[in-house]
């Protein structure tokens, strides 16, 4: 069972939000605009935020740039999960990540199908580690986008949570780089 350890300080992280859209911009970005909503109200810093089409070099060397920066602790896009041939967020974060995080899209699956049934199968949220930055891809729905933070999220990114979290290990997460 989990739980947030009260006895224990919260550690804001820095978060950048990526949306993936060919038509959105800032004024009709509702997913961008959620995301940076629960984060904030979460106690978290937003880092930066961007919006870029659905081309996976662009996406790619976006996440790049954030994993580079030192700046940013976590990246989390919406849109260009699915399965149509546009849907190209999941290769370019696969292009960058050093390892993936498999159970999330496991259990993002599993939040899912409590909402939407077997619909959720139509999604391919994934999530990663690179340069010391935690990476995650949600569909582009505002609905996908709570849930994966309300559920998940919020949570993993909560050093107070209990019995473990992304955040506690941080420091580890580059210690193979370290000289022995």
């Amino acid at each position: 069972m989990s739980r947030i350890d009260e006895s224990l300080d919260f550690i804001p992280v820095r978060i950048a939000v990526l949306t993936v859209s060919d038509t959105r911009t800032f004024e009709d970005d509702k997913s961008g605009d959620t995301l940076v909503k629960m984060i904030e109200e979460a106690g978290h810093k937003v880092a930066d935020r961007k919006i870029v089409t659905d081309d996976r070099a662009l996406i790619r060397d976006t996440l790049q740039a954030w994993i580079d920066d030192k700046d940013v602790d976590v990246v989390i896009s919406t849109g260009g999960t699915g399965l149509t041939g546009r849907d190209v967020t999941v290769e370019a974060h696969r292009d960058v990540y050093e390892k993936e995080i498999d159970a999330f899209g496991t259990v993002f699956t599993i939040v899912s199908m409590q909402k939407i049934g077997t619909s959720a199968i139509q999604s391919r949220a994934t999530g990663g580690v690179a340069g010391g930055t935690y990476l995650f891809a949600l569909p582009g729905s505002t609905g996908a986008c709570k849930d994966a933070w309300n559920e998940i999220l919020k949570y993993q990114l909560d050093y107070r949570h209990r019995p473990c979290n992304f955040v506690e290990i941080f420091p580890r997460l580059e210690e193979h780089k370290r000289r022995k």
